[in-house]
């Protein structure tokens, strides 16, 4: 099972590129990318090449620096860009990689009409907001369709907020120009209030309104809802919205996001799209969808309890977990391979810091223990503990970017005897910086702003042969260049191992299991199965390139050992 490169299905380039706009209405949240994500599926599925775009209303240029718990998961692509995790959506659900070209966000283009104007790019004119910027917004949907037959750009927000005017005025001109090759798609909710049981229309019937007063009438409106639809509700958005009832489209709560594509498939949703635009309507095959969501409702062997140690989850009297979507969907994709209930426990780290009862409950039930992603030194003593029990207790374990890291430092304080060892993002004065930044080489790393550089995107990496590491990559045939021992996988991180402190780790027994191909950093940990049956940490983030028809190799195997020690 590879993991390397994107899957393609055999297309068939349309004479000029066709373009879905989907945009959202009544409230934010109700799965304008899973919508546009499932439809992509089932239009490539018909044998035309698909792609993806988000377009954001923020005026960060990325979604580097936007806190998770606001946000939600930034979704890591091959190629650098840190997006919104729509594009994980897109990825998993299409089965290929997105990148900077498949998102905009309002800050990157008000940036290039600014530096255009300038750059006297625009010969002198006054440059307005309209049509300047809904232009730049046209060139850059533009660029990203290039090579492809459908492009299904996905609106951020809500219909009717100031902030996102610019991409409702871009789809106005678009299809002014292009009336054949372009629609649009509105996705609403139907409420269905406690008091009354009956499914209401009306916050649609506004919202669609909001559009007509832009200049926009859809063609298809998606109503999400907590059931299906009727048809007598269909029949009353129809008449109030001027659309066929049939261009009304249920988008009722599933058991599963993955069950969306057949849900829209039995409403012939893809077919409807197709004529639309005009294009032929070609044979589409969903068995190996079909058998995904089969084994997802299927009755499970055993069920197995994993602790994820986390940081990024409490707002207010609310827990979140979209922090952590992209490891909590491989960590679903691999049990659903293995047919093994999932239990997903997150144990607050700042509780375990100060022994909370109740987290150290957590903790001790669970069957395998994951320390993901953070930044900062909210936490860490927390995280550190975890890893200490996982070590000692033999608890199945996998560390992820810092939690690769902090494993790192657990194990040169409480095996090496480095009592201070620490990482010098948490204390820049520490003895023994096990984690320290390094100089800034541009071979290795992009500026992300002042004083600040990263290590982003796909970086290759070589396995050390017979560690555990090397074992589950050629299990799963998820080598790069087997030859090489070389893999790749994605980064997001600023601070690097100390190879200072190589030797004394490895003297001790810690397994230094993966490098870069120079050397230089080290990419994977582990422990000998003689001290551990199965503790292993990467620098990497293999959590973004799983997919529900290609599991990560690190996550089934992960998933295999915790189920095969709950049985002992």
């Amino acid at each position: 099972m590879s993991i390397h490169g994107s899957s393609s299905n055999k297309s068939t380039s349309t004479k000029s590129p066709k373009f879905i706009f989907v945009s959202g209405g009544v409230l934010s949240g109700l799965g304008k990318g899973i919508t546009a994500a499932s439809l992509g599926l089932l239009l490539r599925n018909r044998g035309y090449s698909v792609t993806n775009i988000k377009c954001e209303n923020y005026l960060n240029l990325d979604s580097g620096n936007i806190n998770p718990i606001e946000h939600g998961d930034v979704f890591l692509c091959e190629d650098g860009l840190e997006a919104d995790l729509d594009l994980g959506s897109y990825e998993r659900f299409l089965g290929q990689e997105v990148g900077h070209k498949n998102f905009t966000t309002i800050g990157q283009v008000y940036s290039t009409v600014i530096a255009d104007t300038q750059n006297l790019k625009y010969g002198g004119a006054t440059v307005d907001a309209i049509p300047y910027v809904p232009e730049e917004v046209i060139r850059r949907i533009k660029v990203a369709s290039k090579g492809f037959d459908i492009i299904l750009v996905e609106l951020g927000g809500t219909a009717g907020e100031y902030q996102n005017v610019v991409y409702y005025e871009a789809y106005r001109i678009m299809k002014l120009r292009q009336p054949q090759d372009v629609l649009h798609i509105h996705v609403t909710y139907f409420p269905l209030p406690k008091n009354v049981n009956e499914l209401k229309s009306k916050p649609t019937q506004i919202s669609v309104k909001l559009l007509n007063e832009m200049g926009i009438q859809p063609e298809f409106i998606v109503g999400r809802a907590e059931a299906e639809i009727d048809d007598k509700r269909k029949e009353k958005v129809a008449y109030y919205c001027n659309m066929d009832k049939d261009h009304v489209i249920s988008n009722p709560d599933c058991d599963t996001i993955y069950e969306l594509p057949l849900v829209f498939y039995e409403q012939n949703f893809d077919k409807l799209v197709l004529d639309e635009l005009h294009l032929p309507i070609r044979r589409s095959n969903l068995t190996a969808w079909r058998d995904l969501v089969k084994r997802i409702k299927s009755k499970k062997r055993k069920k197995i309890t994993i602790a994820i140690i986390a940081k990024y989850i409490a707002t207010g009297a609310y827990e979140l977990k979209d922090s952590y979507t992209s490891l909590i969907e491989s960590l679903n994709f691999a049990a659903w391979q293995q047919k093994t209930e999932l239990e997903l426990v997150f144990v607050h780290a700042e509780q375990l810091e100060i022994e909370n009862e109740k987290a150290i409950a957590q903790l001790k039930h669970a069957d395998g223990i994951i320390v993901p992603i953070g930044w900062g030194g909210r936490g860490v003593e927390g995280k550190i503990r975890a890893i200490r029990y996982a070590r000692e207790k033999k608890v199945p374990f996998l560390g992820l970017c810092y939690g690769m890291q902090l494993a790192s430092v657990e194990f040169a304080r409480n095996v090496v005897g480095l009592k201070d060892a620490n990482s010098i993002e948490v204390n820049p004065k520490t003895k023994y910086p096990i984690i320290h930044d390094i100089p800034f080489d541009a071979h290795y790393q992009k500026i992300k702003g002042e004083g600040a550089s990263m290590r982003l995107g796909g970086y290759d990496c070589i396995l050390k042969p017979g560690t555990l590491v090397y074992e589950i990559y050629d299990k799963h045939d998820g080598f790069k260049d087997k030859r090489k021992h070389l893999i790749s996988e994605r980064h997001r991180h600023r601070f690097e191992f100390n190879n200072e402190y190589r030797k004394q780790l490895e003297d001790k027994g810690f397994v230094i299991s993966g490098t870069s191909p120079d050397d230089f950093f080290v990419e994977w940990i582990e422990l000998p199965r003689s001290m551990h049956p199965f503790f292993i940490g990467t620098q990497a983030h293999p959590e973004y390139k799983g997919k529900p028809l290609q599991p990560h190799p690190v996550f089934v195997e992960f998933l295999k050992a915790v189920e095969q020690l709950a049985k002992s």
